[in-house]
């Protein structure tokens, strides 16, 4: 069982040891996924939505006066990926990490670009956690994003890009980047909030005793979810930081102060895990604690019943000895004065019992 769970881990890095370095590998599982493209651009005054045919179309782009975001969704197309980086003049090592989805998240400042690796996460229908890479790259008037596979959570800003909503098509494509991140970072607190539910559901059924064999399995999925949050939002610390203490010409000064404003909340998220994780640990040691009271007291029970009967069991043993002299066993009354004792010795012992809250 062991074995087969390593393979399963394993099997995502694709990439041969010797490899040339740059060279593009898909490491995905979505192979058969098709290939997406979609663009806003826009000014205060005016946007463009599109779906594009192909990549090629997206090259007109790079030199307009808009700022324009294009979103392509489908990592595994590698031939589309390697174009869209020869035209925008993106690095080998950049179009490798884009297509490595096990990447962490990082950041990358280049003098025409910055590059920015992110974990885009979201509770399914199930409640099962959705994990998804998503790399950023800012360039003087555009921004690219680029996804593994279609559905995100960028729909909010969509419908704020289309009904010009706030400030977002007055600013530049650093906002626009803002936006993207910040989209990400308010995701991850639909996803605490629906972890804290759970965590208080398993709670409230530990304090009532409702343990049930799927509980350890419930509470390892959960430290499961806890972990590959913290993951996706512990480095994300660091991307903001240097954000925040960039000098790139690509990233205007008051813009900087919303980067702030998502390193906050970064830190919130991130310190509500750490209590969370704590919290988890905190269950399986209730319900160990739990599994052990309960088990104390079916102990208790079967050592009051071994109890009681030690006196009757004494009893029937001295009147079932195959002894020829016996005087009782020639007395009228003696089997109803055996049988009296011992209930009398039950009764007793169940009162003393009692008063001793042993019962």
């Amino acid at each position: 069982m062991a074995r087969r769970k390593s393979k399963k881990r394993t099997q995502n890095y694709k990439k041969q040891v010797g490899q040339v370095p740059g060279a593009l590998v898909y490491t995905g599982k979505k192979e058969t996924q098709k290939l997406f493209i979609e663009t806003f651009d826009y000014n205060i005054d005016s946007i463009i939505e599109k779906e594009l045919v192909n990549i090629e179309e997206a090259f007109k782009f790079k030199s307009s006066n808009t700022v324009t975001w294009i979103n392509l969704n489908g990592l595994n197309h590698i031939d589309e990926i390697e174009k869209l980086g020869q035209h925008y003049d993106l690095h080998p090592l950049v179009l490798e990490d884009i297509v490595n989805t096990g990447q962490r998240p990082k950041i990358d400042e280049f003098e025409d670009y910055i590059f920015i690796v992110l974990k885009m996460m979201y509770y399914d229908e199930s409640e099962t956690i959705v994990s998804e890479q998503v790399s950023l790259i800012l360039g003087e008037n555009y921004v690219l994003s680029l996804q593994e596979a279609e559905g995100d959570v960028f729909d909010a800003l969509r419908e704020r890009i289309r009904q010009s909503k706030g400030r977002i098509r007055g600013l530049g494509p650093d906002y626009l980047l803002y936006a993207l991140i910040d989209s990400i970072v308010d995701h991850y607190y639909a996803i605490i909030e629906t972890m804290g539910n759970k965590i208080e559901d398993l709670e409230d059924n530990l304090f009532e005793g409702l343990t049930k064999e799927e509980i350890t399995s419930d509470i390892q999925e959960l430290k499961r979810e806890v972990l590959k949050i913290r993951r996706a939002i512990f480095p994300l610390r660091e991307i903001i930081n240097r954000v925040d203490k960039s000098e790139s010409k690509l990233i205007d000064n008051k813009t900087l102060h919303y980067f702030g404003d998502v390193y906050d909340h970064i830190i919130q998220v991130s310190d509500t895990i750490d209590i969370y994780r704590e919290m988890i640990w905190g269950l399986m040691d209730m319900y160990m604690t739990t599994i052990s009271n309960r088990m104390n007291e079916v102990m208790k029970v079967l050592t009051i019943i071994s109890t009681i009967f030690i006196p009757l069991t004494f009893i029937a043993g001295i009147y079932g000895m195959n002894f020829q002299n016996i005087p009782e066993l020639d007395y009228k009354y003696g089997y109803h004065i055996v049988w009296l004792v011992m209930i009398v010795i039950f009764i007793a012992m169940m009162y003393y019992f009692k008063r001793k809250k042993w019962l």
